[in-house]
């Protein structure tokens, strides 16, 4: 049985590319949920503050005051989103990484057939181990991450509906 450490020596550099991708993909992930969770407990006051400005106004007008009240809605979400980004870059990136792992293990697998033949398999074992681990670890970290990123953009759209819905009821 390997031991983890034996799969990044195999993958090489980009096996520790991947590792820090994900320490930051999971770092952002987390923090977003915590604050969406937080955000959750002060719904009604962050509501109150998105939606109390609008009151201010000089306009009577349904329609305006709705509107005013999206805007403010839709920036402060802007602001939710900030850092899911990376998140989402991470889930398409990571496949790549792993892609491109696969391409240089097999073109050193190659390389050692040229140099060495094919009497002993053993000697180009290695560059089909890189291509092997790294496609591996490429899918490892993307699809935890497609799915952290879709996840918390669905909480984000439902917590913006539901910022809406307030603001159409207290109009």
């Amino acid at each position: 049985m390997q031991t983890i450490m034996s799969y990044f020596e195999q993958g090489g550099v980009i096996m520790y590319i991947l590792l820090a991708l994900n320490v930051i993909g999971w770092s952002v992930m987390i923090y977003k949920a915590i604050q969406l969770m937080i955000i959750r407990t002060k719904y009604e006051a962050i509501a109150d503050s998105l939606l109390k400005s609008g009151q201010n106004s000089v306009s009577t007008d349904r329609a305006y005051l709705l509107e005013k009240s999206k805007d403010r809605i839709a920036a402060y979400m802007i602001t939710l989103e900030k850092g899911l980004g990376i998140v989402k870059s991470i889930a398409s990136i990571a496949p790549l990484l792993g892609l491109l792992g696969t391409v240089v293990g097999v073109l050193i697998a190659f390389e050692t057939i040229s140099q060495k033949g094919m009497d002993d398999p053993s000697i180009f074992a290695g560059g089909i181990a890189m291509a092997l681990v790294t496609t591996v670890a490429g899918l490892i970290v993307a699809i935890p991450h497609y799915l952290g990123y879709n996840f918390l953009i669905g909480m984000l759209d439902r917590l913006e509906a539901k910022f809406i819905q307030e603001a159409g009821d207290r109009i």
